[in-house]
């Protein structure tokens, strides 16, 4: 396995308008073997981050450890945990949003919460919250399924929603925020070679914690 700590603005793997430049073309380049792992498009990759994301994500070079790491998120064994801030305070200081993801119907470009979507859950824990330069939390946010734009959409959807998300942050200001306060903090698997139980942590990426140290105030 390989894991990564994703930079911000950095697409995982290529796509409409983004066929190099990738994580993947990169990962490729330094490890040729992965071409033949996995998907053609995705060589080796279980799971991703968006672009405006930053943190860990692993990457398998086998075949055997793409079905065990597949299998691992599937059945939640392996988790994932991120650090996020939000517009306000939520109003339970612990709590889990179910509620089932797809697209959005007014808009294909967009995750939202439909009825026949996807079973999604994200469960969330406020770890600290700001008045300055506006009322914001932080939350640890941890993942029992891995849809696209899941946390993004699930924090908007109970009108708490990321600092400087563009597509999902109901027109709120960014606050001199870049990108959405979002970070892939702590990554647990099993090792699908060994079966020893891997955890790998990654700090706060640095431009938010710049954000954090010049603007937040408690």
């Amino acid at each position: 396995v390989i894991v990564v700590d994703k930079p911000p603005d950095l697409v995982v793997h290529p796509g409409a308008g983004n066929m190099s430049g990738t994580l993947a073309n990169g990962l490729l380049a330094r490890f040729p073997d992965l071409v033949a792992v996995g998907d053609r498009m995705r060589p080796g990759i279980v799971h991703r981050l968006d672009a405006g994301s930053s943190g860990l994500l692993v990457v398998a070079r086998t075949d055997a450890a793409v079905e065990s790491l597949i299998g691992q998120f599937a059945d939640h064994s392996a988790t994932r945990a991120y650090d996020a801030m939000v517009w306000g305070v939520p109003e339970a200081p612990h709590g889990i949003i179910d509620a089932p993801l797809g697209r959005s119907r007014s808009d294909p470009l967009r995750m939202a919460v439909v009825a026949d979507g996807r079973p999604s859950r994200t469960d969330y824990r406020v770890v600290g919250t700001y008045l300055s330069p506006a009322t914001v939390s932080r939350l640890e946010c941890r993942l029992e399924t891995g849809r696209t734009h899941q946390i993004r959409v699930h924090l908007s959807s109970i009108n708490h929603p990321l600092l400087g998300d563009p597509t999902y942050g109901q027109r709120r200001p960014s606050l001199g925020l870049q990108r959405p306060f979002l970070h892939a903090a702590q990554l647990e698997f099993d090792h699908p070679g060994t079966g020893d139980r891997m955890t790998f942590t990654s700090p706060l990426a640095p431009d938010l914690q710049q954000w954090l140290d010049d603007t937040a105030k408690l």
